[in-house]
């Protein structure tokens, strides 16, 4: 059976607003743009279903107008909802606010999503083949982390465990980390988190920490921006090149990059053709407006097909 994306994170519905520059305490700006769109953990599944790849949502999503929003978009992605919506409160709310620089600032409100029972996870047989994603934020939600690692422990002993730190979780001895590094078979991160959460100065460094803490067999994957990314596995290390673009708006490159990272990796694809594919979904979505703007699989081909890696 194919490989399945199984997503633990958090769904939430983002406002992105672009602007000429972040008011002021106490000022106010006026924005070029606003658009209420699917975001957070949903942009790695629709990156991944993109290209290819099955996916399913462990999570949970609000009963309220967010939440309507959000299985909708899961929806027309054709990524599988495991469980229906919660009783009580809405999806949570993230407003992206993108500067001409394409730096992105986020002020984010936590909803249903941040709450999570053994119920809800134990909706889903985990196949040996699946990946299991979980997202830095999680370990964040005092509803959601115990249950987690609890259910984490007790993962088929050949399914992928996917952790992408985020900009929250900042050190292994943040909470659950300790916990959660051991399972650890695939990290993926940008370079800002891989040195913050390592104390590192420099990529090589980092990637040399990581592997000293996940078991021998991690493969670790660290976005370097332009330049594309490196990947080790055991001893192995390896710089895989970007593709120059004119970047609008980074908000959910890094996630176009893990789903279409994973898609690869899934269909059988060594972990350097993945990470090219990857980088190359990245590229193209920063040259687009919005969260959820990793391209189709086809669109991935073409630019690969112009690479000389």
């Amino acid at each position: 059976m194919p490989a399945r994306l199984l997503y633990t994170g958090q769904v939430v519905i983002d406002l992105v607003m672009a602007l000429d520059a972040l008011p002021r305490s106490g000022g106010d700006v006026l924005a070029h743009s606003a658009a209420f769109e699917a975001g957070g953990g949903f942009n790695v599944m629709a990156a991944a279903r993109r290209s290819g790849m099955p996916t399913v949502y462990l999570g949970r999503h609000g009963n309220g107008r967010f939440g309507e929003l959000a299985r909708q978009a899961m929806a027309a992605e054709g990524i599988e909802i495991a469980n229906p919506a919660t009783d009580v409160g809405d999806t949570g709310l993230s407003v992206a606010l993108i500067e001409p620089s394409a730096e992105r600032s986020f002020i984010s409100y936590v909803g249903a999503e941040g709450g999570l029972s053994a119920e809800d996870l134990h909706s889903v047989a985990v196949r040996p083949e699946d990946y299991v994603f979980v997202s830095g934020y999680s370990l964040l939600h005092e509803g959601k982390v115990a249950t987690l690692l609890e259910w984490l422990a007790q993962l088929p002993a050949k399914a992928g465990v996917v952790f992408d730190p985020g900009p929250l979780v900042d050190s292994p001895e943040a909470s659950g980390m300790q916990t959660v590094l051991p399972m650890i078979t695939l990290w993926t991160s940008n370079a800002e988190e891989a040195l913050r959460f390592t104390a590192c100065q420099t990529i090589d460094a980092a990637l040399d920490k990581l592997a000293h803490w996940l078991r021998p067999e991690a493969l670790i994957v660290v976005r370097d921006g332009p330049d594309g990314c490196w990947i080790r596995q055991g001893s192995a290390v390896a710089q895989v090149p970007g593709f120059p673009v004119t970047a609008i708006d980074t908000n959910g490159a890094g996630d176009a990059h893990a789903g279409v990272l994973l898609a690869g990796l899934a269909s059988g694809l060594s972990a350097a053709q993945a990470a090219l594919r990857a980088n190359a979904a990245a590229a193209i979505a920063v040259t687009r407006r919005g969260p959820a703007t990793a391209p189709t699989a086809a669109e991935v081909d073409a630019l690969v097909a112009g690479s000389e890696f």
